[in-house]
C-alpha cells in the first residue's frame, strides 16, 4: 500500500505564543505531517476566536439584474430532468465560488414560463418560497395545489414531493430559500425523483390550499388532524395577514401602546400553528417593517441572515458595508457582523414610506445548539 500523501504543511514560527524553533521541533512538525496530525497551538487562533468570523462577507444582489438574467434563462434554459428547477442561486463572494448565500442557507430566484410545469421530486433539505412579485403559480406539496402570489410565505419541510406549475400567459419569478449548505456541510442529504408529470387533479387552481382551510385559522388547532412531521403543516402565509399584523403594531405604538420590538420598528416571526415552533427545523421566517424616517439599532447575531426587500426603499449598513436598497434586492449579513437599517421614501414606494423586509436565518439550529448569542450596538 503506497503512502498516502499529507496535505498538512506545517511551519515553526518565531512568536511568542509558539515553542521554540529548533531542530528538534522541525523534525517533530515532519511526524505530524507524515501521520496526518495537527497541533492545537498552531491553529486555536483560527479554530477558536474571541468572536465569530464569518467565511462570508455583507454583499447585495439587486432584483433587476436578477430579473432579467432570469428572464434571459427562460428563453435559453429547458425545465425538466436533469437541472430539474430553472432556478439560479446568490453566490457570495467569499465562498469560493459554491452556489451559497451564507455558510448555512441557499437563496435563489426560480423562474417559470407560461403554462411550464416543474417536475416533482423531494429532497432532505427544508424549503420555502417567497414571492416579491406576481402570481398565478401554484405550487403542489404532496398533491395539494398551493396558489403563489406577491407577498405570501411558502414553507415546505423535507421529503415532501412537490412540483410547479404556472397557469398563466405570464412569467413568474419568485425567491427559494433552502437550508443546502448545511447538510451539504453535514453530509446528511437525500434527493429522489418524482412523477414526470403532474395530474389533472393537480392542475386545479383553488384560491385556498386543503392545508390552509384545516391550518390557516388563527389561533385555532384543528382537534382532527395530528402532526407529526417535521416544520409546518400549513404550507401558506398569505401576504394580508402579515400585513395587517404589522400595521397594527405600528398603529399601536402611535396610541401609546406597546408592540414594536423598538420605537418605529414592528416585525413577526412565522410560526408552526401546530406548537408555536419556528416553521422549519433549521430555517427562521420573519417579517419587519421600519416606518417611514425611522431607524433600528445595530444588532448582532450568530448565524447568518437572507434579507429581501419586500417593498420600500431605504439605507441598510452590514459590518462596514452600506447600501442603498429598493425593492426585490437580496443581501446578506454574516454572523456577528452589525445590521442595521433605516427607510427612507422614494418614488415606487408604497406604506406610507415604510421599508418591508423579509428575513430567513439559520436561527433555529443555533437555538438548538444553544450557541444563539446578540448585542446591540450603539447607533
Amino acid at each position: 500500500m503506497s503512502a498516502v500523501h499529507s496535505p498538512i504543511s506545517l511551519k515553526a514560527v518565531d512568536s511568542p505564543d509558539q515553542p521554540d524553533v529548533t531542530p528538534a521541533l522541525e523534525r517533530l512538525y515532519r511526524g505530524f505531517e507524515q501521520e496526518l496530525l495537527v497541533p492545537l497551538w498552531t491553529e486555536i487562533g483560527g479554530l477558536m476566536p474571541a468572536h465569530p468570523r464569518s467565511r462570508a462577507v455583507p454583499h447585495v444582489w439587486r432584483w433587476e439584474k436578477l430579473r432579467a438574467l432570469a428572464a434571459q434563462a427562460g428563453e435559453i434554459v429547458p425545465v425538466g430532468r436533469g437541472g430539474e428547477r430553472r432556478a439560479i442561486a446568490l453566490a457570495n463572494p467569499a465562498l469560493g465560488g459554491r452556489p451559497f448565500a451564507t455558510p448555512t442557507l441557499w437563496a435563489a430566484i426560480q423562474y417559470l414560463m407560461p403554462g411550464e410545469d416543474a417536475p416533482e421530486h423531494r429532497h432532505t433539505q427544508h424549503a420555502f418560497r417567497f414571492v416579491v412579485e406576481g402570481s398565478g403559480v401554484w405550487t403542489v406539496v404532496g398533491g395539494d395545489p398551493v396558489p403563489m402570489n406577491r407577498g405570501d410565505f411558502l414553507p415546505q419541510a423535507g421529503w415532501n414531493w412537490h412540483a410547479h406549475h404556472n397557469a398563466t400567459a405570464e412569467p413568474m419569478a419568485w425567491i427559494d430559500g433552502l437550508d443546502i449548505p448545511f447538510q451539504y456541510l453535514a453530509e446528511a442529504q437525500f434527493f429522489e425523483f418524482g412523477r414526470d408529470q403532474i395530474g389533472d387533479e393537480e392542475r386545479i387552481t383553488p384560491a385556498r390550499s386543503r392545508s390552509e382551510r384545516l391550518w390557516g385559522h388563527p389561533g385555532l388547532r384543528p382537534l382532527s388532524a395530528e402532526h407529526a412531521g417535521p416544520g409546518t403543516p400549513l404550507l401558506s402565509y398569505k401576504w394580508q395577514y402579515t400585513n395587517a399584523a404589522l400595521a397594527d403594531q405600528l398603529l399601536l405604538e402611535k396610541e401609546g401602546f406597546g408592540g414594536t420590538v423598538e420605537p418605529g420598528h414592528a416585525a413577526v416571526r412565522f410560526t408552526n400553528p401546530n406548537d408555536g415552533s419556528d416553521v422549519l427545523p433549521t430555517i427562521r421566517a420573519e417579517f419587519h417593517r421600519v416606518a417611514r424616517g425611522a431607524e433600528t439599532a445595530p444588532v448582532r447575531e450568530t448565524g447568518s441572515s437572507v434579507y429581501q426587500v419586500f417593498d420600500g426603499s431605504g439605507v441598510v449598513t452590514v459590518g462596514d458595508a452600506s447600501w442603498s436598497v429598493a425593492r426585490g434586492d437580496l443581501f446578506v449579513v454574516p454572523s456577528w457582523e452589525p445590521f442595521s437599517a433605516k427607510s427612507e421614501a422614494g418614488s415606487t414606494d408604497s406604506d406610507e414610506g415604510a421599508l418591508d423586509l423579509f428575513r430567513f436565518s439559520d436561527a433555529p439550529v443555533f437555538d438548538a445548539l444553544r450557541l444563539h448569542r446578540s448585542q446591540k450596538d450603539a447607533r
